[in-house]
C-alpha cells in the first residue's frame, strides 16, 4: 500500500544530511533564480506548439488568437508576419542551454521525490506524474496572474495533442500523449544517475503531505481527461477566420489539409478518424459564424420577382414633373441602394440551354402571357403547355427572321452579315428575335426596349439567350460611346424620329459608326394613309439635313413590308454645304463618347478626318478586328505600355487564363453558360478569349474606369457604361455567369458592397457562377458575403496577394421579408 510504505521510511539520516540538503536546495534555487532574470528574446524552431509549450513554459506564453481560429507561441520578440516559425540566434543559444541545465535539475528533483513516494506506481503512472509535477513546479514559479492562463492552457491542450488543426492559419503537427510521455521518460532515465545526492535528499523532503499533493495532481489529471470532449468543442468554437487573412496562407494550408488527410485515408483505409471528423466540424462551424455576420432578406415590392430598383422606383416616378419624353422610363435609383433579395417565381426551374431556348423556354420561369395574348398572331411568342415558344417571326417578318436577314444582304451586298457588318443595334426589340436569328450569320446584336405595356420583352430575350437590355430612348443618352455601331435596325418600333427637331434620331447619329446603315422598317414606308404619309415625308426631309444618304427601299413581298436603307457619310463635305445649319453641328468641346446620365442635344458631331483618329477608316473585317489592335490606338495604354502593345499583352494574358484555369480548374460547367458579363471589362480580353464558344458576353466599363469601350465595340465586340453602386438595367436572373477582375476592391471605396452584391446576387440565375479575380482582402471578404447567401465555393486560389475565386449561386432565399417602400404601387 501507498500509505503503508510511507509508515515504513527509514527516518534515520546521516548527520551531514541537513548541510547536504540545504546545499542541494540552495543550488537548484539559484539556478531557477538566474533562469528568472535571464532575456526571453531567445528563439528557437517551433516544432510542436502544444509540446514546447510544457517544455518551455517559462520562455512564453500561449495566446488565443480568435480571428484565426487556432493557438499559438509567442514570446517577448518573435516576430508578428511568421506565426510558425521562430529562428534561433547563436547568442540566444547558450541562454537556452543555461535554462536547459536549470529545467533538467529542477525535474530530477521532482521526478525523484515521486519515485521515492509512490513505489509501487507503474511506469505510466509515474509518467503521468512526473509531467503533472513538473508542470505544476512551473506554473508555481510564474506571477500570479500567468498562473490561472497557464493551468488552464495545459489542461486544453493535453486532451488534444493528437488532433491536426484545421481553423484558418493552424498549425498541421500531430504530437500524441505517447510522444510526450516517451520524451519525458527519456529525460527521467538520463538524469537518474547525474547526482546521488540528489537520491537522500529526496527520502527527506517526502514527508505524509506530499502523499496529499501527489494525490492532487492524479485528481487533476482525472478531470482533465474528463474534460477532453468539453475542450474539443471549446476549441473548435473559435471566431472564423479573419478577412485580413491572406488568401495564399489559407489557400496552401488548405491544400496542405487535403495532402494529409489523404495520407491519413490511404493508411487508414476506409475508417474514419478523428483528424478528419474534428477538421470537417470545425470548418462547418467557421463557416457558419462567417455566414451570422450578414442579415439578408426577400424585397417585398410591387413587382415581386421581377424587381429592378432604378426601373421601379414608383415614389420618384409619382412626383415628375412630366412624363412627356418617357421620363418614367428612365432611371431613378432609390436614394438608398436596396441590400434585400429579389424572390424567384414560383416553380423556377433552370432555363433551357442554347439553342433550343432560342425557340422555347420554361413558362414558370417567365410567367407572363400578356403579351401572348396580345402579339400571339403576329408570331412574337405563344404558350405551349409548360412552355413559351417563339415561332421565330415578328411584326414585320410573319414568315421568318432568317428569311428578312437574307432579304436585306441580297438586297444591300455592302451590309456583309459577319464581315464588315459585325455589332448590331437593334431599337425597340420585342422578344429579340431579329437579333437572335442573326448569331447564324455571326452577328453580335445589342437590343433594346423599355419596360413597358409590352411586358417582359426584354426579359424573354434574356431568358432565351439573347443579348438585350432594358432603355429608352427619352431625355438622357443611350449609355454608348459615338460612332461604335456598324448597323441599328428599327424593325416596326414606334418611335416618333422627327419631332423636336429629331433628337431622337441625331441620338442614333451619335453612336452610329461613319459610314455604317439605319436600317427602318416601318409602316410610314409602304403604307399610304394620312398620318404614314406625313411621317415619310418628315422624316425625308430630316434625313436629308442630316446629309444621310437614302441608298434603297427594298420591298419584301412575301412579308408584305418595306425596308429603307440609310447611310451616314464618311466626310464633312455634306455639311459644310447645307444651306442651313439644321440640325446644329455640336460644339467642338462637346464630346460624343460621354454618355452616362447626359442629357439629349438636338445636334451633330462632326465626322473624324484625321486618319489617326477613330471613325476615320472602317475597323478590319471580322474576325480579324478581334485580334488585331485598332490603328487609332496610339496612346499610353491601361497597364502602362503603349496602347497597341498593352492591347496585345491584355489578349494574350486572358487567352491564357482561359484556356489554363477557367476551362479546367475553377468549378465552371460550360455547356451550360449563355449569358455571360464582364464587369469590368477593360479591353474585353475576356470576352475575346471565349470567342470559340456558344456564349455572348456583355462588357461594362465601370463608370470610373478609363473609358476604354471603344476599343471593344472596334474589336466586333459590345459593352456599355454603368455605375456599379447602382442597380443595372435588366430583369432578375439574366446570366448565367459574372466575371469581376479587379473589380470590388475599387468600388468599395465608393459604395458599400453589400447593395453591390445583393445586385450581383439579383441579376445572376440560381445555379450561375460568379468568378471574381482581387487582391487577397477583398477576396476573402466576397466569398464571406457568399457564404452568408449559402453559395457553393467552386475553387479558390491565389498567389502574391492576388485571389481567384469561383461561387455558385444557390436557389436558397431568406425566410424574412423587408417592405421596399419606394417600390410599392
Amino acid at each position: 500500500m501507498a500509505s503503508g510504505n510511507i509508515r515504513l521510511f527509514d527516518v534515520r539520516k546521516s548527520p551531514n544530511y541537513c548541510s547536504r540538503i540545504s546545499l542541494v536546495v540552495f543550488v537548484a534555487f539559484s539556478l531557477f533564480a538566474i533562469w528568472i532574470f535571464l532575456p526571453s528574446s531567445s528563439t528557437f524552431p517551433v516544432e510542436n506548439p502544444n509540446l514546447l509549450y510544457q517544455e518551455n513554459d517559462s520562455l512564453g506564453h500561449r495566446v488565443n488568437n480568435g480571428s484565426l481560429g487556432n493557438t499559438q507561441i509567442q514570446s517577448q520578440d518573435v516576430p508578428d508576419d511568421d506565426k510558425r516559425t521562430v529562428k534561433k540566434g547563436s547568442e540566444d543559444a547558450g541562454e537556452q542551454t543555461k535554462v536547459d541545465s536549470a529545467k533538467t535539475l529542477e525535474t530530477d528533483l521532482e521526478e525523484k521525490i515521486s519515485e521515492e513516494s509512490t513505489p509501487g506506481k507503474t511506469s505510466s503512472e509515474k509518467t503521468s506524474d512526473k509531467s503533472d509535477m513538473t508542470s505544476e513546479f512551473d506554473n508555481e514559479t510564474e506571477d500570479g496572474q500567468m498562473n490561472n492562463q497557464h493551468k488552464s492552457n495545459e489542461s486544453r491542450e493535453k486532451p488534444n495533442m493528437g488532433m491536426s488543426n484545421t481553423d484558418g492559419g493552424q498549425k498541421d503537427g500531430e504530437q500524441t500523449l505517447a510522444d510526450e510521455e516517451s520524451d519525458l521518460d527519456e529525460k527521467f532515465n538520463s538524469s537518474k544517475g547525474k547526482d546521488s545526492d540528489i537520491d537522500d535528499g529526496a527520502e527527506k523532503l517526502n514527508t505524509d503531505n506530499s502523499l496529499d499533493d501527489v494525490q492532487q495532481d492524479n485528481k487533476k489529471v482525472n478531470q482533465n481527461s474528463e474534460r477532453v470532449q468539453q475542450d474539443q468543442d471549446n476549441n473548435s468554437e473559435q471566431p472564423a477566420a479573419n478577412n485580413n487573412l491572406g488568401i495564399q496562407e489559407r489557400t496552401q494550408e488548405s491544400n496542405n489539409q487535403s495532402e494529409n488527410l489523404a495520407q491519413t485515408t490511404a493508411s487508414d483505409g476506409t475508417w474514419s478518424t478523428q483528424v478528419v471528423e474534428s477538421q470537417n466540424e470545425k470548418l462547418s462551424q467557421q463557416d457558419s459564424k462567417e455566414q451570422n455576420d450578414y442579415t439578408w432578406k426577400v424585397c417585398n415590392t410591387t413587382a415581386g420577382p421581377d424587381y429592378i430598383p432604378c426601373l421601379d422606383n414608383v415614389h420618384a416616378v409619382r412626383r415628375l414633373p412630366s412624363t412627356m419624353h418617357f421620363e418614367h422610363r428612365e432611371r431613378h435609383c432609390p436614394e438608398d441602394a436596396p441590400t434585400c433579395l429579389v424572390p424567384l417565381p414560383a416553380g423556377y426551374r433552370k432555363p433551357i440551354q442554347w439553342p433550343k431556348s432560342r425557340d422555347k423556354i420554361w413558362f414558370h420561369n417567365v410567367p407572363h402571357t400578356e403579351l401572348a395574348v396580345v402579339k400571339g398572331h403576329q408570331n412574337w411568342v405563344k404558350v405551349t403547355g409548360e412552355y413559351l415558344t417563339f415561332p421565330g417571326g415578328g411584326t414585320q417578318f410573319i414568315e421568318g427572321a432568317l428569311h428578312y436577314i437574307d432579304m436585306i444582304q441580297n438586297a444591300n451586298p455592302a451590309i456583309a452579315w459577319g464581315k464588315r457588318s459585325r455589332v448590331i443595334l437593334d431599337v425597340g426589340c420585342g422578344v429579340a428575335s431579329f437579333g437572335g436569328y442573326l448569331f447564324e450569320r455571326d452577328v453580335l446584336t445589342m437590343s433594346f426596349a423599355p419596360k413597358d405595356v409590352h411586358e417582359a420583352q426584354v426579359q424573354f430575350a434574356l431568358e432565351r439567350g439573347i443579348p438585350a437590355i432594358l432603355g429608352v430612348m427619352g431625355t438622357k443618352r443611350l449609355p454608348f460611346p459615338g460612332g461604335v455601331f456598324d448597323v441599328i435596325h428599327c424593325a416596326r418600333c414606334r418611335v416618333p424620329w422627327h419631332i423636336e427637331g429629331g433628337k431622337l434620331l441625331l441620338e442614333l447619329n451619335r453612336v452610329l459608326r461613319p459610314g455604317g446603315y439605319f436600317l427602318w422598317s416601318a409602316t410610314p414606308i409602304y403604307r399610304r394613309d394620312q398620318e404614314d404619309i406625313g411621317i415619310w415625308k418628315e422624316m425625308s426631309k430630316l434625313t436629308m439635313a442630316m446629309c444621310w444618304d437614302l441608298v434603297m427601299i427594298k420591298k419584301d413581298k412575301l412579308n408584305k413590308v418595306a425596308i429603307a436603307m440609310y447611310r451616314k457619310p464618311t466626310s464633312n463635305e455634306c455639311y459644310e454645304k447645307r444651306p442651313q445649319n439644321e440640325p446644329p453641328l455640336c460644339d467642338n468641346f462637346d464630346d460624343p463618347n460621354s454618355a452616362w446620365n447626359v442629357t439629349l442635344q438636338a445636334c451633330m458631331h462632326k465626322v473624324p478626318v484625321d486618319m489617326s483618329k477613330r471613325g476615320s477608316n472602317w475597323p478590319e473585317k471580322w474576325p480579324v478586328r478581334l485580334e488585331k489592335p485598332p490603328y487609332w490606338l496610339n496612346e499610353l495604354g491601361v497597364y502602362g505600355k503603349p496602347g497597341q502593345e498593352d492591347f496585345t499583352a491584355d489578349y494574350e494574358h486572358w487567352k491564357d487564363i482561359v484556356s489554363q484555369t477557367y476551362m479546367n480548374g475553377i468549378g465552371v460547367s460550360w455547356s451550360s453558360i449563355r449569358n455571360i458579363m464582364d464587369m469590368r471589362a477593360v479591353y474585353g480580353g475576356f470576352a475575346a478569349a471565349l470567342k470559340d464558344l456558344k456564349v455572348w458576353v456583355m462588357n461594362v466599363i465601370p463608370i470610373e474606369s478609363p473609358d476604354t469601350l471603344p476599343i471593344i465595340y472596334e474589336r466586333g465586340l459590345f459593352g456599355m457604361h454603368h455605375d456599379w453602386c447602382e442597380s443595372f438595367n435588366t430583369y432578375p436572373r439574366s446570366y448565367d455567369l459574372l466575371h469581376a477582375d479587379n473589380l470590388f476592391s475599387s468600388l468599395k471605396k465608393r459604395c458599400n458592397l453589400m447593395p453591390v452584391f445583393a445586385e450581383v446576387d439579383r441579376i445572376l440565375r440560381p445555379e450561375g457562377i460568379l468568378i471574381v479575380r482581387d487582391n487577397a482582402a477583398t477576396i476573402a471578404e466576397i466569398e464571406s458575403i457568399a457564404k452568408s447567401l449559402q453559395w457553393d465555393v467552386r475553387f479558390t486560389d491565389s498567389k502574391d496577394n492576388e485571389g481567384l475565386l469561383s461561387v455558385q449561386k444557390t436557389f436558397w432565399r431568406p425566410l424574412d421579408v423587408e417592405t421596399i417602400t419606394s417600390a410599392i404601387a
